[in-house]
């Protein structure tokens, strides 16, 4: 006997008892984004590989040790994408939607890194994040963050999160807080982990990421990202704060708050959970001024964000189980009798003709009665429509409501309207 083939680790199957949830969450993320007015782009899954390199920097961890990379039979370094910003950065340069534009764009749809995978964390992995193009104030920063806010509160997960910002400034200012970084982590290299130790020097902002206490310990006298900011990024955070303020988005200033990802400058935010264990990032995004410019588009200020959906859908599970998926069906189509399964699928059609909203199942593989309305039960149906015999003959049909136990028998020229009414 042949050996079962199995999903690869960490690329996950989601069935349909998953995906029912995930479309209703999606669904949620969806119709906030389109309320403020933005536009779905889809780019590949799969880009050159130098893409990549040159956007999120060759010293990151995703570029050095995650990125799904691969010569195709051309001989040409191909990779899985592992984020979309540079994706759609790409695509807003060759396709010409950026110099001297405004875009506010919106992607869904999977990400490949190369990590071990966790509860909510894979290798396969789904992502939903917006892109603004062409605007450089605070004011889109914050309508990004008042965005995100307003999906917490829609799936009812809104005391769960928390927002942290900060600003990391120019690439100027960085340069030189990350020379004062590095000597005083010099100060305290035998003390550092390996990983911290690695970063030092090659990316020695995300030492202040580190999720090891000791070495967050050691960063308690570091200097302060924000000491050394230059006087525009200082306004624009303070305008960034203003706006929040204005709005009644609480947050956290944390100056240890850096991204992993080269291309970002000045704001950066995430927002937290400590409902999720150690996987606390929900949500992560900030502004890349540089980006569009680094991978060979005519200079325009960015900022963006993202989310995993993976992990979004266990913190809302965990804290807001009141939160389900919609039913698969709201009616079930019954049939018992000579004629009345060939009755049953053309009354079915004309109900989806007249109701195209409806989501309607129509019985099949025989059953008695018992059986059949078992069947409805299972799929989660609200009405049971009942064809017999008599029903076949008199051109009617028995409509049921499965949740009050109340039916009514009405002719079948009437029955759209008629459930148009009872479902709302």
């Amino acid at each position: 006997m042949a050996k079962n083939i199995q999903a690869i680790r960490g690329m996950n199957d989601y069935l349909p008892a998953d995906t029912a949830l995930w479309q209703r969450i999606e669904g949620v993320l969806k119709q906030v984004l389109g309320s403020y007015g933005y536009s779905e782009i889809r780019t590949p899954v799969v880009e050159q590989t130098p893409l990549f390199k040159r956007a999120i920097g060759e010293v990151t961890d995703v570029v050095e040790k995650e990125m799904y990379t691969f010569e195709d039979r051309n001989g040409d370094s191909l990779t899985l994408r592992p984020e979309a910003t540079a994706s759609c950065a790409r695509a807003g340069i060759e396709h010409g939607l950026l110099y001297n534009q405004e875009q506010r764009l919106w992607y869904i749809g999977p990400m490949f890194r190369h990590e071990r995978p966790q509860k909510g964390r894979y290798r396969q992995f789904h992502q939903i994040g917006a892109e603004v193009f062409g605007l450089a104030g605070p004011d889109i920063d914050a309508e990004l963050i008042m965005l995100t806010a307003r999906w917490w509160r829609a799936l009812g997960i809104d005391r769960h999160v928390r927002l942290e910002l900060n600003s990391i400034g120019s690439t100027e200012a960085r340069a030189t807080y990350r020379d004062a970084l590095v000597a005083y982590l010099e100060q305290f290299k035998e003390q550092l982990d390996d990983d911290s130790k690695r970063r030092m020097y090659t990316n020695p902002l995300r030492v202040l990421d580190s999720k090891n206490p000791d070495v967050q310990r050691l960063l308690n006298n570091a200097p302060q990202l924000g000491d050394y900011l230059d006087d525009a990024s200082r306004e624009h955070f303070a305008g960034l704060c203003a706006y929040l303020d204005a709005a009644g988005i609480a947050y956290t200033v944390n100056q240890r708050l850096v991204r992993g990802l080269d291309y970002y400058n000045r704001t950066v935010f995430e927002w937290v959970t400590d409902s999720l264990g150690a996987q606390g990032t929900v949500c992560a995004g900030g502004r890349y001024d540089g980006l569009v410019e680094q991978i060979g588009g005519r200079a325009t200020p960015g900022v963006g964000f993202a989310m995993g959906l993976e992990r979004l859908v266990l913190l809302v599970q965990a804290v807001n189980p009141e939160f389900k998926a919609n039913s698969v069906v709201d009616m079930y189509l019954i049939s018992s009798g000579v004629g009345a399964q060939a009755a049953a699928m053309r009354l079915a059609e004309q109900v989806r003709d007249a109701l195209p909203g409806c989501k309607l199942m129509t019985n099949f593989g025989g059953g008695n009665f018992k059986k059949q309305f078992a069947r409805a039960d299972k799929w989660g149906a609200q009405l049971a429509l009942v064809l017999g015999e008599d029903e076949v003959a008199g051109d009617k049909v028995v409509v049921k409501d499965l949740r009050t136990g109340e039916q009514v028998t009405v002719l079948q020229s009437d029955v759209a309207t008629h459930l148009q009414a009872l479902l709302g």
